[in-house]
């Protein structure tokens, strides 16, 4: 039962610590919509073209002729 009482704390803390991690991509992304754009998985396609990059597996695209 005492196991629970050291358990608690480092499970606050490693919330705490994922929290801020989420705030990161969705900087990316933000600035990508600032810049005419959307985040696509994968690569940008006809006719959109890549301006920059939203994560490790999405990137930014915008219309080519926009």
């Amino acid at each position: 039962m005492r196991i629970l009482f050291l358990l608690f704390p480092l499970f606050l803390l490693l919330v705490h610590s994922a929290a801020g991690k989420r705030g990161r991509g969705r900087r990316k992304h933000d600035k990508c919509v600032r810049r005419g754009g959307f985040c696509a998985v994968g690569g940008c396609r006809f006719p959109y073209k890549y301006v920059g990059v939203c994560s490790a597996l999405s990137h930014c695209c915008k219309p080519i002729w926009g």
